[in-house]
């Protein structure tokens, strides 16, 4: 029986529970992940900055994971219920329209981690290398160890997240100023809340944007692989239940690139049915331990382009 044939017999026999079935994990990470950053904002002041990094860290990270399951058609059949739980931009330069329809283009396994196609690619094209000065070369080299993604790697998201809206809205794309015009609207609310709390713009994007997404980057930075098989492209971390559940179970990525329908509570179960993925790391601490200064990949893509030539 191939994986993909077990995969298909396991999720048919597949049963949630009643309440499983209602979405109630997921409404209950909306209210963690809400009433978390709610909490953490309005005790600002109040909270030592050693407990407060991590757990700012934490919740964002937790919205960004809940942002992703809204993406994936969670935790109701509406879709206007579930994007409305991940449309606020709490952080700030990512509106969650252009978020949505990334990551759905990234789901095409045709082109993972090609960066003439995959949005979600960390790789440079070979096109473009020549073109980048020196500092830009060190770092996207050093990107690609652990301590660069945890570390730059936020400000090089978004920076290129940035530049290539700033491109794409002078072109005149069709909707994509309209987007950016709601995106805009939608931050008053939250930048008005900040206010309120008493909390410099500098102080949010360092202690709540930038650590909570360096968290979400180690998820992502094993996660995919440059490979001309598209089956040999996506990798799975046997986390441990921090996190795991931090993640919502998106470290079982081949599974979830193989079955992006289902809710992130199912896929435990689902992949306890299922032989070990031959592309695996036993967790994150093995992660840091082979890559914290050693790269994981090389920065170019070496199969730029492939995807287009393969009829």
């Amino acid at each position: 029986m191939t994986i993909e044939i077990a995969r298909t017999a396991a999720t048919e026999s597949l049963v949630l529970s009643r309440w499983q079935r209602t979405g109630a994990p997921t409404w209950i990470v909306a209210a963690l992940a809400c009433g978390g950053w709610i909490t953490l904002t309005l005790g600002y002041h109040a909270l030592p900055l050693g407990a407060l990094l991590p757990l700012a860290a934490f919740v964002m990270a937790l919205y960004g994971s809940l942002q992703h399951e809204t993406i994936h058609g969670h935790p109701t059949r509406w879709r206007w219920v579930n994007e409305a739980l991940g449309w606020a931009p709490l952080w700030l330069w990512l509106p969650y329209p252009i978020y949505r329809d990334e990551h759905r283009a990234h789901h095409d396994d045709a082109i993972l981690t090609d960066p003439l196609a995959d949005p979600e690619s960390k790789y440079a094209s070979p096109a473009d290398w020549p073109r980048f000065g020196r500092l830009r070369r060190a770092a996207l080299r050093f990107n690609t160890t652990l301590l660069g993604r945890l570390t730059i790697g936020p400000a090089l998201t978004m920076a290129d997240f940035l530049r290539r809206e700033l491109r794409t809205v002078i072109a005149g794309e069709p909707g994509r100023r309209r987007i950016w015009a709601l995106h805009a609207f939608a931050l008053v609310p939250v930048l008005a809340w900040l206010w309120a709390c008493e909390i410099p713009l500098w102080a949010y994007a360092l202690l709540f944007v930038h650590p909570g997404l360096s968290l979400t980057l180690l998820r992502s930075f094993a996660e995919h692989i440059a490979s001309a098989e598209p089956e040999a492209r996506t990798v799975t971390v046997e986390a441990g239940p921090f996190f795991s559940l931090l993640f919502l179970n998106n470290n079982l990525h081949a599974l979830h690139h193989a079955r992006p329908e289902l809710p992130w509570f199912a896929l435990p179960r689902l992949a306890r049915r299922l032989p070990r993925p031959a592309l695996r790391y036993g967790g994150y601490s093995e992660i840091a331990r082979r890559f914290l200064l050693h790269p994981i990949h090389a920065p170019v893509h070496p199969l730029a382009g492939l995807h287009a030539l393969i009829p």
